[in-house]
């Protein structure tokens, strides 16, 4: 083989390509090359910027893009969004389940994905949140959601509505995100992988129905690689801008920009699925700040580790669709003066029917991408209706005497009762978009890949990241799509029509 020349590409050092990566390699007679558009810091936390180790906070860098809309935001660097994330790990339920097996298959199940799920957990040495990292203002919001009747759920499985802790990706402060976790110093001593940084993926050469190269740009000039299977891995907003720069995609589209169309596939870049929320803020009593100042000092204080996850009306029977998060800590955005505080509830969308999209603006991969994350546009309104509750909830929460003796409520809040407008002005996000190369079968126009993760109509070629689920789970993804990425290289490993095997785990999490 020559130098650029590999059995498997993975294209996109994300969370997902890290999971690919390493499990692709273990058989030391397939040769793996992780292409990465960002830095890669390598095996040892020492050699790691220390704000992207800081699990007390959500870091800004290594990202694609400064000072831009919070739901654009993605992370540039081996190990991509657990690099950058709040570290939470939680699961969903059966609910989503049906809905990822109506689309790919039974080893999309509950039961099926148990193993994958089990492999990321052990992995990434998911951890129990310690008492010590609980704040007064968590505590606090424990002793709420039992005075309002909710019972404790088990975060990290598969379960029920109630409130409880999620399993975390960090040990003492220290954020072990997935570049750590799967590329350890053995895995990088494996003379079958390569570690490719700074390379931004351009697009991918098709010839008939295979994929024949891909052009990268590394160190300022183009380079082609090859392989016998191509693995895309870049995330709900990279994965499709790839693949719509390659011509696959819907092709009146692609012609408007100048780019031959090789694959008219309407799906890629469609379907955007991300989890809209609104904070109410609340204004912390003395006895807060000052009880949040000493965890500071002590160098114990993180903004949340308790939530509480809900179902509206519209909710499955065995499901939920809110996630409401009580906070305490610094600001997200922006500054307060030494010893003062933020606190406040949010009330997530977890399970949205709105949808947006993700489009070229240009066939540059420099280019910015045209991302429109649809939230709260259902033409029936369903999704203003579920958030709403959700924040009645959240409102009901704060006010419960254990939150409302640490933080009070202004007079006017009430956001339940806001107009449609002014309720969409104030949405945020939980930074979980799924579902721009989504799978389904063949006969399906919006569907983009199989079950397995094969591209329609393209013999060697795989998407295996968040961008491949349907809609997006009940959960913080991280988990789920770590466990994907575990699946999706098992069925690569196995081959068509063959029944993958899971990872060995050390131990089966209780």
């Amino acid at each position: 083989m020559s130098p650029d020349t590999y059995d498997v590409l993975v294209l996109g050092g994300g969370v997902a390509g890290c999971v690919l990566a390493a499990r692709l390699s273990e058989d030391p007679g397939r040769t793996v090359c992780l292409v990465e558009a960002g830095p890669d810091h390598g095996p040892d936390p020492a050699g790691w910027p220390a704000p992207l180790l800081d699990a007390r906070a959500l870091p800004r860098e290594g990202m694609w893009e400064r000072k831009v809309a919070v739901h654009r935001f993605r992370a540039r660097v081996v190990g991509g969004s657990s690099c950058v994330n709040g570290c939470w790990n939680t699961w969903g339920s059966e609910a989503d389940h049906r809905e990822w097996v109506r689309a790919g298959g039974e080893r999309w199940s509950s039961a099926a994905m148990e193993p994958y799920r089990a492999a990321a957990v052990d992995a990434m040495g998911l951890r129990a949140v310690p008492d010590r990292e609980l704040s007064p203002w968590a505590r606090a919001a424990v002793d709420a959601a039992r005075e309002l009747g909710h019972n404790e759920a088990d975060m990290g499985r598969t379960g029920a509505p109630g409130y409880g802790f999620p399993l975390l990706n960090a040990h003492d402060g220290t954020r072990w995100n997935a570049a750590l976790a799967y590329l350890g110093a053995d895995v990088r001593a494996r003379r079958n992988l390569t570690v490719l940084p700074h390379a931004v993926a351009d697009r991918l050469l098709v010839r008939g129905d295979r994929v024949d190269g891909v052009v990268v740009h590394a160190d300022g000039s183009p380079r082609t690689l090859r392989a016998d299977r191509y693995v895309v891995a870049a995330g709900a907003f990279g994965s499709p801008a790839l693949l719509l720069r390659s011509g696959v995609g819907p092709a009146d589209e692609l012609r408007a920009l100048g780019i031959a169309p090789v694959a008219d596939l309407p799906g890629v870049g469609a379907n955007l699925s991300d989890q809209p929320g609104v904070f109410i803020p609340l204004a912390p009593a003395a006895e807060l700040d000052a009880a949040l100042a000493a965890k500071e000092r002590d160098g114990e204080l993180y903004v949340s580790r308790v939530l509480l996850r809900t179902a509206s009306e519209h909710a499955p029977e065995d499901g939920w669709d809110l996630h409401v998060l009580p906070s305490a800590g610094p600001p997200l955005f922006g500054s307060l003066p030494p010893g003062r505080y933020e606190a406040g509830v949010s009330a997530f969308l977890m399970k949205p029917v709105s949808r947006g999209s993700v489009r070229l603006t240009s066939a540059d991969p420099l280019a910015p991408l045209a991302l429109d994350p649809g939230f709260l546009t259902d033409p029936e309104g369903r999704d203003l209706a579920v958030l709403r509750s959700g924040l009645e909830t959240a409102l009901r929460l704060a006010q419960a005497p254990a939150l409302k003796a640490l933080a009070s409520l202004p007079g006017d809040t009430a956001p339940h009762l806001l107009g449609d407008d002014e309720l969409r002005a104030r949405t945020g996000t939980y930074w979980h978009p799924v579902g721009t190369c989504a799978m389904g079968p063949a006969d399906d126009p919006a569907a983009v890949v199989d079950g397995g993760g094969r591209v329609h109509g393209l013999a060697n070629l795989t998407v295996a990241d968040a961008s491949v689920l349907p809609t997006v789970p009940a959960a913080n993804t991280q988990l789920p799509v770590l466990a994907t990425a575990e699946l999706l290289a098992a069925a690569l490993i196995a081959g068509p029509g063959a029944r993958p095997e899971a990872p060995a785990t050390k131990e089966r999490p209780a």
